[in-house]
């Protein structure tokens, strides 16, 4: 096998003092990017390419490299650099990228990190993490197939997330004959593209990644082309360390730090500005202001503190902080908000269920977080705004979006840290989106929570009964309706008062404009948990009744009262015999197609994991169930000081 020549000069200083090397090599900038583009455009190839021109690679990787290429290469008994970022099997098998492989190589001026993003659109998720650390995108194009819609795909995340140095690698110019006129019209085409989606600049370089034209030497085979190479661009382009540290001052809260009785400091890594001691600070989303009073690190203190360090700070006063607080300068502080406007990239294969509750990770701080309807999604070929009621996967949308409680935020175009966000699954855990935010809708500033006399605890101890929410769940035609009814006639009879929302007469009022979709189902029950709130809130026991199939809409009713006020009743009756039931003939229309979304025929139900009480209904009849529930949690109506 024909090894390529090694064309990247050789660091001589690493043989004559090597203390010397490892000094010069340990104050060199670092430059993080990422490679991405269509399917098959030469991503891992120019990526190892850069890798075995830089000297990184170990005699043992290159012996295996040469044995990998003859078994399972893409370039006959020539070297493929692909393999030496494509680890997984499937990738080796199929020529492509799946997950993102960072690897690291440095040059006599940088070191770098390269983070190798996946074409394929359904990997779109991978590209997005990839994205999330770069300074700099080498989007790569195949000059023999030009701009595709990964191309503009890859473009628009790039330049959404905030990547401001755009590399247009136009590869497999050998391929083309090396024609400038290919090359010429790749880039007119990209630069009007660019312009619509608001690519400010980029630098065009004409490459080879297999062949290694224009990578680290300029190539004999396009004496038109008189720019950089690849490698001189990555090595002189300007990347801002300190950018950050002229901001106004800005550290997340990441640990409360107690070693002892006599010490208490605040740990984070400072995500802009500069810090000193005698600082006035301001912690939010509290507003309360203290100054610095030291500055300490694992090596002593410092006399000041910039962005990118990671610290621990003391306070000259005792104010409350804790995980999720960000300390800010006093005079100059971020919003505090809860409802904003926010551009979504869908990540997950289940689409977005507008009003459903997912965990928001925004920085250090963790909160709930529900999506309206977008206002619409947005077309990567044309940039047009198509109206859509949800998102689904590699989607990106503009919708707003509410927080369950006010949240420290600034713009993303101003704060990386403190502007974007991931939305994460309450039950499965899995990363279902990320998004940026734009601004704070100006209700969330204008309407504020108004103070009464007459409070919920007041109304309770009037009543003198605890409020409560007893939540009925279970299959059409389960017997929920017919329970919770009953419950409420002994609770009147005892005295109490209380109140039956039922599934079926709230959707006559308040909830007729939904149907039976997933969406319109977390919309119902998001509802249904608000009024019940208000309910509790006047001191009543409320009683609902609703299949409510999902178990992150129960859960988020939950939290809107606490564990103690929600009782949920799982009335659990298999579906053979609720559908043999079938009292209003709605198993009969769904088995029949003429009802679309029924719950347990085409829709799923959740069965509840931990509810507080399980009703057998083919071992209880109604009445018995009534009167277990009533015994069993009878003494928890009762209000206590």
């Amino acid at each position: 096998m024909d090894i390529p020549q090694v064309i990247y000069k050789t660091e001589a200083l690493i043989a004559e003092d090597i203390d010397a090397y490892l000094e010069a090599h340990q104050h060199k900038s670092m430059l993080r990017f990422i490679t991405c583009g269509s399917v098959d455009d030469g991503k891992s190839t120019l990526i190892g390419r850069l890798l075995y021109d830089s000297q990184m690679i170990f005699e043992d990787q290159l012996e295996a490299l040469e044995a990998d290429s003859k078994k399972v290469g893409t370039q006959g008994q020539e070297i493929d650099f692909a393999l030496l970022v494509d680890g997984l099997a499937a990738e080796r098998e199929q020529g492509i990228t799946i997950d993102v492989a960072y690897r690291f190589f440095a040059t006599e001026k940088r070191k770098f990190i390269v983070a190798d993003t996946p074409g394929h659109e359904q990997y779109t998720r991978n590209m997005v993490t990839g994205a999330s650390t770069a300074d700099l995108a080498v989007i790569l194009i195949d000059a023999r197939l030009g701009i595709l819609t990964q191309t503009r795909r890859h473009s628009y995340l790039a330049n959404l997330i905030g990547i401001k140095n755009i590399v247009l690698a136009v590869n497999k110019m050998d391929l083309a004959g090396y024609d400038q006129g290919v090359f010429d019209q790749i880039v007119s085409d990209y630069s009007a593209f660019a312009d619509e989606i608001g690519i400010e600049s980029f630098v065009a370089i004409p490459i080879s990644g297999l062949a290694g034209d224009n990578i680290t030497n300029r190539s004999d085979n396009m004496p038109w082309y008189d720019g950089p190479t690849l490698v001189q661009h990555l090595e002189d382009v300007e990347v801002s360390v300190t950018a950050n540290q002229s901001k106004p001052f800005r550290m997340p809260v990441q640990w409360v730090n107690r070693p002892n009785l006599d010490f208490r400091g605040f740990s984070g890594q400072i995500s802009a500005g500069i810090v000193k001691p005698g600082d006035a600070i301001r912690v939010l989303p509290s507003g309360k202001t203290s100054r610095i009073r030291k500055i300490v690190t694992m090596d002593g203190n410092l006399d000041q503190a910039v962005a990118g360090q990671s610290v621990t700070l003391t306070f000259d006063e005792e104010i409350d902080c804790s995980r999720g607080d960000v300390i800010v300068t006093a005079d100059d502080p971020p919003q505090v908000a809860d409802q904003f406007e926010s551009t979504i990239v869908w990540m997950d294969e289940d689409e977005l269920l507008p009003g459903r509750s997912y965990w928001m990770k925004i920085g250090t701080q963790m909160v709930s977080a529900s999506i309206q309807s977008p206002k619409y999604q947005i077309n990567i070929n044309n940039l047009a705004q198509l109206a859509t009621k949800t998102l689904n996967l590699n989607d990106i949308g503009v919708a707003e979006l509410s927080t369950d409680r006010p949240i420290v935020f600034e713009s993303y175009t101003d704060s990386r840290d403190l502007g974007g966000y991931i939305l994460i699954d309450k039950m499965t855990n899995r990363t279902v989106a990320a998004g940026t935010l734009h601004f704070a809708l100006r209700r969330s500033q204008n309407v504020h929570w108004q103070d009464v006399d007459i409070d919920r605890a007041a109304h309770a101890q009037q009543k003198g009964q605890a409020p409560k929410i007893v939540w009925f769940t279970g299959l059409s035609g389960s017997g929920k309706s017919t329970i919770a009814n009953m419950v409420e006639k002994r609770l009147f009879a005892l005295g109490k008062h209380s109140f039956l929302l039922d599934g079926d007469n709230v959707r006559h009022g308040l909830n007729k404009d939904l149907g039976f979709t997933d969406a319109d189902r977390v919309e119902n029950i998001r509802r249904i948990g608000e009024v019940a709130k208000l309910m509790t809130d006047a001191g009543l026991i409320v009683l609902t009744a609703f299949i409510s199939p999902f178990r992150a809409e129960r859960d988020l009713v939950r939290s809107m009262v606490g564990p103690d006020e929600f009782v949920e009743i799982f009335v659990d009756t298999p579906l053979a015999v609720a559908e043999e039931r079938d009292v209003k003939g709605l198993y009969k229309k769904a088995r029949a197609g003429e009802l679309k979304n029924f719950t347990g025929i085409d829709s799923d139900y959740e069965v509840p994991k931990n509810p507080e009480m399980r009703i057998d209904t083919t071992n209880l009849s109604p009445e018995e169930a009534a009167e277990l529930i009533v015994d069993t949690i009878v003494g928890s109506w009762s209000y206590t000081i």
